[in-house]
């Protein structure tokens, strides 16, 4: 019924209880899962996680917390992943200027590299922005490939609009619930086209769990928040996120 198309099930905690993990998630009406890569080796575990269970599909990418220490022949190794039928994406991607992590120049430079190619393999992106909201605007609009995910969306209603004039689609995770949050202000005004809903486990459990390690399966909480917030019923959330999840990852 729902996709989390967010979520690191490479963590130790959830990799090493999958199977109750996803049938946790199965209960909560979660049945299908992205898991997401940040650097090589845990894209490879990903992929891996996707290959031994036919709810889950991998992406490939470095993070930009992670940009520092890329190897050279990062694209390469990348390309190899991304070749496998259950890789749907390239990511977890992007800037982040917040933290800092990697100096900002790199980032940049490997953000660009992994735009460009996302556009070769004809795959969607999924890309993390914080404080950076500017140079990801730009870069998307002169490198980007057009499709993808705004993961985490956590910045303004404009930024929203330039992400999805330029074709991607807005993901909420559970700061969409917290307490005082500005993102549902954000979310009322995205169109249910251009919806999609995650967890970003094992990090940002959304409430009435903030605070505790995050599961796929709390997606549902994701997701009853916007129906409250659109003032619709659970179901056509469900059915507006499930099919543009399919329709972007290209779901079997």
């Amino acid at each position: 019924m729902l996709t989390d198309t967010h979520c690191h099930l490479f963590y130790p905690d959830l990799k090493t209880d999958i199977e109750n993990v996803l049938q946790r998630a199965n209960a909560l009406g979660v049945t299908k899962f992205i898991c997401v890569g940040t650097n090589l080796d845990d894209s490879a575990e990903c992929l891996k996680l996707a290959e031994d269970h036919e709810s889950i599909f991998a992406t490939a990418g470095i993070h930009p917390h992670d940009a520092n220490d890329a190897p050279d022949d990062f694209l390469k190794q990348l390309s190899d992943l991304l070749m496998h039928n259950k890789m749907v994406a390239v990511g977890e991607i992007g800037l982040d200027y917040f933290r800092n992590i990697s100096d900002p120049a790199i980032q940049r430079s490997v953000f660009k590299d992994q735009l460009e190619l996302a556009k070769f393999t004809d795959l969607p992106i999924v890309f993390h922005n914080r404080d950076a909201d500017d140079d990801t605007i730009r870069m998307l609009a002169e490198h980007g490939p057009g499709k993808g995910i705004a993961h985490c969306f956590s910045s303004t209603l404009e930024t929203a609009e330039a992400f999805m004039q330029l074709g991607y689609f807005i993901s909420f995770s559970g700061n969409l619930t917290f307490k005082n949050s500005h993102l549902p202000e954000v979310a009322k005004e995205i169109p249910l086209n251009r919806v999609l809903v995650e967890t970003d486990s094992p990090y940002m459990s959304p409430e009435p769990h903030r605070g505790k390690p995050n599961e796929p399966g709390r997606t549902r909480f994701v997701a009853e928040k916007l129906a409250e917030i659109h003032d619709l019923p659970f179901e056509e959330i469900a059915k507006h996120t499930t099919e543009n999840a399919v329709e972007l990852f290209r779901l079997t």
